[in-house]
């Protein structure tokens, strides 16, 4: 019989949802694969583009192999929800894996998760994992630090899933399934980096991203703070 691997995706109100369906579609196709959305209290889901996915309360579930937190607008009020950190905390702890897509990783840093790991995120939002003690922002599209794996923006999660793929079932199978879903990325801008756009693109973006890091970066300093008293 087939043994079974259970992977958990934990989402949150206004999730970026590619930053999660990149990686599943990607991760179950592994052999004895069991994928299963998870929320802090369970329903439907709703993401930032208005998609809206049924989900499990995190406390029912006992345990998983690998934990994927991905990220979107709704991570500032995730991270200072006590339900969907405790679950983090509790599932990733003794997980196989522990990974996260975008802004995710801010998630994992506030469950403790990162503590003396390097990690990716949005290139937007890296600078704020340098708020947690021992969490090293490292700008990397996917980075693997022992069992925590982390990926850049949106796009990223399907690299990372690839990545994970490649670790569980071995490279053949990964090179297999990208194939598969014919993922051979060729954008019509060479832009999807901040050091590659244009800078009047550059700016438009900042501009526009500026508006959150203020709440952003008060939410992770408030969450760093809480987790040094603990």
């Amino acid at each position: 019989m087939q043994p079974t691997f259970d992977i958990v995706l934990a989402l949150f109100p206004r999730i970026t949802q590619l930053d999660f369906t990149g990686p599943h579609e990607v991760l179950w196709r592994l052999p004895g694969a069991r994928l299963l959305l998870a929320s802090a209290t369970g329903g439907a889901v709703a993401a930032d583009g208005g998609l809206s996915f049924e989900t499990v309360p995190l406390a029912e579930v006992e345990r998983c192999d690998v934990l994927l937190v991905p990220g979107g607008m709704g991570v500032v009020q995730a991270m200072e929800d006590p339900a969907f950190i405790a679950g983090l905390q509790r599932l990733g702890a003794p997980a196989r894996y522990v990974a996260s897509v975008c802004s995710g990783s801010l998630a994992l840093a506030a469950a403790g998760l990162l503590k003396g790991r390097r990690a990716a995120c949005h290139w937007a939002w890296r600078e704020l994992l340098a708020e947690f003690d021992g969490v090293t922002p490292d700008a990397g599209r996917v980075v693997r630090d022992g069992p925590v794996l982390s990926g850049g923006g949106v796009t990223a999660g399907i690299d990372l899933a690839l990545t994970l793929l490649a670790e569980i079932a071995g490279p053949e199978l990964a090179q297999a399934v990208q194939l598969g879903i014919e993922y051979a990325p060729a954008p019509p801008f060479d832009c999807g980096r901040p050091e590659r756009a244009a800078p009047a693109v550059l700016q438009a973006v900042q501009d526009r991203l500026q508006q959150m890091r203020p709440e952003r970066l008060a939410v992770a300093r408030r969450c760093a703070a809480a987790l040094r008293a603990a």
